[in-house]
């Protein structure tokens, strides 16, 4: 490709509201340009990289059995109220009516569908398993699309799904799938690691997701430094170890004005946060027989643990939560700041309580009315509770639930993730089959994704320099950028340049060819800031030696090729380049 011909655009500067690296290069460097917020459109370099990613996923799909097809966007309602889902999920989907008032919405995923389609054309176990998967558009309505392509609101995702006669049949066939995953991130220079995660709106028996760790992450994973035991931290457990056991105490009221946070508190009665008690107030929307309504959720964690949502949000099967108002606490006859269970109008609140806080007598809790605490409260003498349950974060420090190691907190980004479905989708879209004696039972689904565009971005966040990026080569827009130096008037050097730009190409070489009247200092700007994995640059005086400047780009270490045998010299760089990445594909997948 023509440099002069290709519709390329780069930018010295990074628009202001590009924070991340990843995005400000994409951005930068003529990858992409954003319509709105959360929605962009791929110019031609960058759609060369979405190209490759997409055939690197097409290979491993192909390696288990996968077939590919394609599913619309625009689905129709009634398949997501088979589902529960049309009322599960919250504002992320998006709904809308056709032309005809009938109501429709654009796929975030494609579950139910699958299972329609499956349900209209699989009726026998002869029949399974099956895998198909797709490359396709998804639309997921986020309130905060960031990071360009790491949230946003329209994506490319491969999304796989697989079909069995029962659980065993699916147990056997997920570990294909989970090192075909491994597969996909090590070609595209991505050394992942795979952790237990939350079902969220998929539901299902187990879900792993795939996280490249950066500190730009917005997931949060838990590891242990004795085992491997890693979560994402909205599941990850912790061992919990009771304070010792004491005569519970009867409770007392103390005057504590200006401690409505819990440091304060336990600074005022010299007492460890460890010996509080925390109120959370949030309402939580329910799904119930196809309706919503609120409810107002009374949380009691121990002071010295932080409330986690996630956890909440599914031990109480809410569709999502929201904080609670100053007004709506007080109805129920609590008080910001100030709060506890005791005496709450228990008709208006459902009272979850942190399974520590059980175990832990004695506590300091409020006494519901502004600058006054109780000493001494007990769960189940002071308070009852409608569900006991562990709500609470893992942290830096807790101990391991399988070794009781330390564990620690890492930031990570989310780029694949894997689901054991179960039977949800089968039973209520009617996916059913017939064994070898004519039974009839649901199949058992599983689904696997990975988006397209928040690979991309990862590559790019691991892959760069001050100049700009760094591709790795199995998903460079082009493997070589071969620059003319010269000015107009030299056309020895121009003449070289376009033979080299013959040769490589009948070599089967992708080349993106400079061929601008631009400045060698331009032209080498947006060689490094593009990021191919070899540049080959060629002047007025290395050609008077025989001699064309090879630059690789990742080490930016320089060598110099006879001008004459180019393509010969230029084989063991290449060479090179793909053998780090075939070293990480060759790493073992882990357990």
């Amino acid at each position: 490709m023509r440099m002069s011909k290709l519709f390329f655009h780069s930018l010295r500067e990074a628009p202001a509201e590009a924070e991340l690296v990843s995005h400000q290069l994409m951005l930068r460097a003529g990858l992409i340009r954003q319509v709105t917020s959360g929605i962009f459109e791929y110019l031609p370099l960058g759609m060369r990289v979405k190209h490759k990613i997409e055939r690197l996923l097409r290979e491993e799909m192909d390696r288990v059995d996968g077939q590919e097809m394609v599913m619309p966007v625009a689905l129709p309602a009634e398949l997501w109220r088979k589902s529960g889902r049309w009322y599960a999920v919250g504002d992320d989907l998006m709904r809308m009516k056709d032309r005809t008032g009938r109501d429709m919405c654009l796929a975030m995923t494609h579950e139910e569908v699958m299972a329609d389609l499956v349900a209209r054309s699989v009726n026998s176990y002869r029949h399974l398993p099956i895998v198909m998967y797709q490359i396709q558009t998804k639309f997921r309505d986020e309130p905060r699309p960031r990071g360009g392509m790491l949230r946003v609101r329209e994506f490319t995702m491969k999304d796989a799904y697989s079909f069995h006669v029962d659980q065993a049949d699916l147990d056997d066939y997920y570990p294909r799938m989970y090192e075909a995953y491994f597969r996909v991130f090590r070609r595209a220079g991505l050394d992942v690691v795979a952790i237990e995660s939350d079902m969220g709106i998929m539901g299902g028996t187990m879900a792993h997701e795939f996280m490249a760790m950066s500190d730009i992450g917005e997931d949060t994973i838990v590891q242990c430094r004795g085992c491997t035991y890693r979560a994402n931290r909205q599941v990850a457990s912790f061992r919990k170890d009771p304070p010792p056991a004491a005569e519970p105490l009867p409770m007392e009221e103390v005057h504590t004005p200006g401690t409505d946070t819990i440091a304060a508190l336990a600074d005022m009665l010299d007492t460890d946060t460890a010996q509080t008690a925390k109120a959370l107030f949030l309402v939580a929307l329910l799904s119930e027989q196809d309706q919503n309504r609120e409810q107002f959720v009374f949380c009691v964690v121990r002071g010295d643990m932080e409330l986690n949502e996630t956890k909440l949000t599914n031990a109480i099967n809410a569709v999502h939560l929201r904080p609670a108002t100053e007004a709506e606490i007080r109805v129920v006859g609590a008080e910001p700041g100030f709060g506890s269970p005791v005496g709450v109008d228990r008709g208006q609140v459902m009272v979850v309580v942190d399974d520590l806080v059980c175990e832990s007598p004695n506590l300091v809790a409020g006494a519901n009315r502004p600058d006054w605490h109780y000493r001494n409260v007990n769960c189940g003498r002071d308070y009852g509770a409608d569900l006991v349950t562990d709500i609470v974060n893992a942290d830096n420090g807790h101990a391991c639930p399988v070794c009781g190691g330390e564990l620690y907190l890492q930031r990570g980004v989310e780029v694949g993730n894997t689901f054991k479905l179960g039977t949800k989708y089968s039973e209520s879209l009617g996916a059913y089959y017939q064994d070898e004696k004519g039974d009839s039972h649901p199949i058992v689904m599983a689904s696997y994704g990975i988006g397209v565009g928040r690979l991309i971005a990862c590559i790019i966040e691991n892959f760069n320099d001050e100049d700009g990026i760094q591709w790795p080569l199995s998903v460079a827009p082009y493997q070589v950028h071969l620059v003319c130096l010269a000015p107009a008037g030299q056309t020895e050097v121009w003449d070289k340049a376009e033979a080299l730009y013959g040769e490589l190409s009948e070599a089967g070489l992708e080349v993106l060819y400079d061929d601008r009247q631009e400045r060698a200092g331009v032209k080498f700007n947006d060689a490094d800031l593009v990021g191919i994995p070899l540049q080959i640059a060629v002047g007025r005086r290395g050609l008077a030696q025989g001699k064309v400047e090879l630059k690789l780009r990742r080490s930016s270490e320089r060598h110099m090729l006879d001008a004459d045998n180019v393509c010969g010299e230029l084989n063991p760089h290449l060479q090179a380049e793909q053998a780090w990445l075939d070293d990480l594909l060759a790493l073992p997948v882990p357990d």
